[in-house]
């Protein structure tokens, strides 16, 4: 300010008639593409968003003695040293409402589909207070995916973060994918937050969801390889304020980051510019508080609604006791583990069923479910324990050969086309053809499809049944017993010899 205008501030306070109110000011003392400098303001907070005298915005993300460091919200318009700048005493919010669902957005929540400007309910800052224990309710319902594989052995609750773990390549963005795609009809919100991913896969992936009808329920945040260090780092948080919205209107929702391993990375890029220490693989210290905030905003309230989170994170030649992916694995309530092996020999999705645990476990199950899968795991685990020994040339009692048969089978019922989803009914029906045992002695390659044919012959011939399941999600002794005899009728009519 000029000395002329201190005086008539003075005279101003003097006669009570001070209307201007006096703002804090700083001055940029360095510039860079993405990241500034700047002295002079004592007074401001962590995560507080500034305004540049260019027009442009900033995120002061680090507070010195003398300085603040801040990230640049529009790399196209630039800044200069000694250029003004002025404290806005709010912090950086986004738009949300019912009219971001079925747009694309960028980390800022700016639109960038070309589909014209968001009318916005309201605008909410992207860091917010996380549900305390009191607020919140045991998860004990199922969030159905579709997939067989992970339903059955690995099911998922309302309100878990279930991390998604796995080299590149190995099928983890076709598991989430489905999963969107099978919540049609199913009352949730999907989020589908993407972190340094290219373009082009970006754009397969919005073109996928609106061809199959699921973009209309589904909101794409979006922060490329090319953008900004800082939109990579305020991605998934844009896409968890936008589900905490429909949360607290009692809704379900589903938010997938994919992955936190890039988002990791933008994040030690950041830090590495503001001149904080490197740790384990030079990332910071925080990196693990980083993430824990993230996924501790998931949850089930006892007000309504859910927020279930599935991280996806990238490995390298199958090592999961990496850095970040051990931090993950720690935060989650577990894994869901993709084999590049079980991938290249053709078993998808490429679920490692004995290093994938769910801790939620048989909670978030149906009774349904739990009657027709209490001895698939231990099938499983005996299959690939004798399959080492038979790629010795061992020779197998009788009994191994039955179980080896046995889990080879379980193994391609459990093989699934990509977005082919099946409902938790259609699942149940086929593990009960496999649990009876009437798929035993078949050739392998037919078991599939002569299971999802008894499936089809349950709902056309006897709806009934097929309802009564979907609406009580058991099987009560009665229902069991007309099953079994359903599967020896329609053996009969597809030359299945009965057991």
């Amino acid at each position: 300010m000029k000395q002329s205008d201190f005086i008539a501030l003075f005279e101003k306070e003097l006669t009570g008639d001070l209307t201007v109110p006096l703002e804090e000011t700083g001055i940029v003392i360095q510039a860079g593409d993405t990241i500034c400098r700047i002295y002079g303001l004592m007074n401001a907070r962590y995560g507080e968003l500034l305004q540049f005298e260019g027009g442009n915005q900033g995120i002061a993300l680090h507070l010195d003695e003398d300085y603040l460091i801040a990230f640049l919200l529009f790399s196209h318009i630039p800044i200069r040293e000694r250029e003004q700048v002025k404290r806005t005493g709010g912090v950086f919010r986004i738009p949300v409402g019912p009219n971001v669902l079925g747009r694309i957005l960028d980390a800022r929540g700016i639109e960038i589909d070309g589909l014209g400007p968001i009318e916005p309910e309201a605008w909410h800052p992207i860091e917010a207070r996380i549900p305390g224990i009191a607020e919140r309710t045991p998860i004990n319902e199922s969030l159905e995916t579709g997939i067989t594989a992970i339903d059955a052995l690995v099911p998922i609750g309302k309100g878990q973060r279930e991390l998604i773990i796995g080299n590149r390549a190995t099928g983890k963005t076709s598991i989430v994918i489905d999963t969107i795609l099978h919540q049609k009809n199913k009352h949730v919100i999907c989020i589908y937050v993407a972190i340094g991913q290219r373009e082009a896969n970006v754009a397969r992936i919005a073109h996928t969801l609106a061809s199959y009808g699921a973009l209309e329920y589904t909101v794409i945040v979006n922060a490329t390889a090319s953008n900004p260090a800082l939109e990579n780092y305020l991605a998934p948080y844009t896409g968890c304020t936008i589900g905490e919205y429909f949360r607290s209107k009692g809704q379900d929702v589903l938010v997938i980051y994919d992955d936190l391993s890039n988002h990791a990375i933008a994040y030690r890029e950041m830090s590495l510019l503001m001149r904080r220490a490197p740790g384990r693989e030079a990332y910071p210290g925080d990196v693990f508080y980083l993430h824990a905030r993230l996924l501790e905003r998931a949850g089930k309230l006892l007000s309504g609604g859910s927020l279930t989170a599935l991280p996806i994170v990238s490995i390298q030649n199958d090592d999961i006791t990496g850095y970040i992916p051990t931090n993950l694995i720690s935060i989650t309530d577990g894994q869901i583990f993709l084999d590049s092996s079980l991938f290249k020999n053709g078993i998808r999705p490429a679920v490692n069923v004995e290093l994938s645990v769910s801790r939620v476990g048989s909670a978030a199950q149906t009774r349904a479910m739990k009657q027709v899968t209490r001895a698939l795991r231990l099938e499983l685990a005996q299959y690939h324990e004798l399959l080492g020994f038979s790629q010795f040339g061992t020779e197998l009692d009788t009994i191994s050969q039955q179980r080896l048969a046995r889990g080879a089978l379980v193994v391609e019922l459990l093989k699934q086309p990509e977005h082919t989803t099946y409902t938790f009914v259609d699942q149940v029906l086929m593990l009960l053809l496999l649990q009876e045992k009437f798929l035993d002695g078949i050739e392998l390659k037919n078991a599939p499809e002569l299971a999802l044919r008894y499936v089809s012959y349950v709902t056309s011939v006897y709806p009934d049944i097929y309802n009564e399941i979907t609406e009580t999600k058991e099987i009560r002794p009665g229902v069991e017993v007309r099953l079994v005899e359903i599967a020896r009728e329609f053996s009969k009519i597809v030359g299945i010899a009965t057991k």
